[in-house]
């Protein structure tokens, strides 16, 4: 019990205040912990936002696969997650920090009138020692004279010189310091028997009871930071099985991942509809005829004398009207309305997909011409609300769009049927010629052959697109004859850094010196060799060129 420390009233008072500053400690420790679990919650959303796929973007494609959909869905849970922090956040603010800071200031409030009612005491018997301090000596004080009284009045009644009226005098003297002495003694009785009841009083009624309340004060403190460090764990405890959910769920996106499925979309996205090509045939040199082309060979048969390609070494010069047609579909943007630039594979899904965005488009403006109608049946019925004519122009024009939606409908529901139609159908020749194709992942030019038709006939681009493209087709002759690799013309340095992810294209970084072997013909692109193995075309204005009027064919690979 407090009331056995009645003479430690100062330690107990430093011990009080010691207890308020390690609340004080705990609520900062608090605080700091929500605003760890705040700023950890922000980061992690903002991890889970930064991986998020862009709407309208190509990686919104890549999420057709299952270990993407399974990342996406560990991003949401993540998302979740850090929402439980705050949770945690919000919790200990309310429940722990708000709480215990009103507490601290009640208990300040308290501890304050607890002591002031202690040093009250403490002064009151100071006041009553006092008292009987001086009591006691003017009891001490009076006896002092009312003895020298005395001893003065038995001197002169000794004395036969002295009067009787002098004696007579000394007596009385000394019976009144006699007197003043007894008053003394009496007024420092009840001075000392009043301070010790106050003493009693003090020290074992009034103290113990100041003390007594200062204990369960305490006491109540340390029982509140108890149950605030529980309310912390249990803050924490609360939010484990939705935590535990979330990584539940992660686990079960994970399992979700279908290896197979994932390599089916791969084939389906990529699949030409080719075959593969067949075998050549051999070519017997040693009969003394002309030599025939072969069906499977890519030369034209203008008979100008030019050995056809090789399909070995490290001549690109059979690579290049393929190249040469990417790079210009580059400048040109869109292909063909029908999608015939592509494989058959990918063309019906092209297709396929357009069509169903066509009967989406049908279907939006269906409903809007439904609504418009009961919109024109509820102003019939009910004049005031509106004119019924007024609808009429645009349930027209909705008219018209649908006829025209229903004719685009139609035009590529025949090709695709066209398309459905024709891939089973497979030659010798049509395979041999489609691992080109596939090679390529391009259609192959008519000016190479007048009469060379694509396998499924659905891959051949038609005259009138090669005119559109204003290429001659002596140019891509000459090229896909060019056995030798090109002298080089001059050199030129990167300007920028071009990454070449199409056909025909070659990435360069900035500041790279290279080869140029072929300089822009009006086109915007200016082909280049990087070494013996790499070459292709790249923007003109993304290099910076040094023509060499007086190369002779003569280089050296870098």
């Amino acid at each position: 019990m407090f009331r056995e420390l009645w003479d430690q009233f100062d330690n107990l008072e430093k011990h009080t205040q010691w207890g308020i500053d390690v609340l004080e400690k705990y609520i900062k420790f608090v605080k700091e912990r929500t605003e760890i679990e705040l700023s950890y919650a922000k980061q992690l959303r903002n991890l889970s936002k930064k991986y998020q796929p862009k709407k309208n973007s190509k990686e919104e494609e890549e999420y057709r696969y299952t270990s993407t959909r399974a990342f996406l869905a560990t991003l949401n849970e993540m998302n979740d997650y850090a929402g439980q922090h705050e949770v945690i956040s919000e919790n200990m603010t309310s429940l722990i920090t708000g709480e215990l800071t009103r507490y601290v200031q009640e208990l300040k409030q308290e501890r304050k009138s607890h002591f002031h009612d202690g040093r009250k005491a403490q002064q009151h018997i100071e006041t009553c020692w006092k008292q009987l301090e001086a009591s006691k000596r003017r009891f001490e004080r009076d006896c002092k004279e009312a003895d020298r009284a005395q001893q003065y009045f038995e001197k002169m009644d000794a004395d036969i010189n002295v009067t009787k009226a002098d004696v007579e005098k000394a007596r009385q003297q000394a019976q009144l310091r006699h007197q003043m002495a007894e008053d003394s003694k009496a007024e420092y009785s009840s001075t000392l028997q009043k301070f010790n009841t106050e003493q009693h009083d003090h020290y074992y009624t009034h103290i113990p009871n100041i003390f007594q309340k200062i204990q369960e004060m305490e006491e109540r403190r340390i029982v509140r930071i108890g149950e605030s460090m529980k309310t912390f764990a249990e803050v924490d405890r609360q939010v484990i099985p939705i935590i535990g959910k979330c990584l539940d769920e992660i686990t079960k996106a994970a399992e979700s991942i279908d290896h197979k499925n994932d390599s089916q979309l791969v084939i389906e996205a990529f699949k030409s509809g080719f075959e593969p090509p067949g075998d050549i045939d051999f070519e017997d040199f040693t009969q003394p005829m002309k030599r025939t082309v072969s069906e499977s060979s890519l030369s034209n048969s203008r008979g100008d004398g030019k050995s056809e390609p090789k399909f070995g070494g490290k001549s690109k010069g059979k690579l290049w009207p393929f190249i040469k047609k990417n790079k210009l579909s580059l400048k040109l943007g869109a292909g063909p309305e029908d999608f015939s630039n592509l494989p058959p594979e990918q063309r019906r899904k092209k297709l396929q997909q357009k069509v169903d965005e066509l009967n989406k488009d049908i279907q939006k403006e269906m409903d809007q011409r439904d609504a418009l109608t009961k919109m024109k049946d509820v102003y019939i019925k009910n004049p005031q609300m509106g004119d019924a004519a007024s609808v009429d122009h645009r349930l027209a024009e909705l008219g018209q769009n649908i006829e025209k939606l229903r004719l685009e409908v139609q035009k590529f529901e025949g090709w695709l049927a066209e398309v459905e139609g024709r891939l089973p159908l497979r030659t010798d020749q049509a395979r041999r010629q489609s691992g080109l194709y596939e090679a390529q992942n391009t259609a192959a030019v008519n000016s190479c052959a007048q009469d060379r038709e694509s396998p499924d006939g659905s891959y051949t681009e038609e005259q009138s697109q090669e005119t559109e493209m204003k290429v001659p087709a002596t140019e891509f002759d000459d090229e896909f004859d060019d056995e030798e690799p090109l002298p080089t013309i001059g050199t030129c340095k990167a300007l920028y850094t071009f990454e070449g992810q199409n056909e025909g294209t070659i990435s360069v970084a900035e500041g790279e010196m290279l080869y140029v072997i072929e300089e822009d013909k009006g086109d915007g692109w200016t082909r280049i060799r990087r070494n013996e193995d790499e070459e292709g075309y790249v923007p003109t204005s993304y290099v910076e060129v040094y023509l060499d009027k007086n190369a002779k064919g003569a280089m050296t690979y870098i």
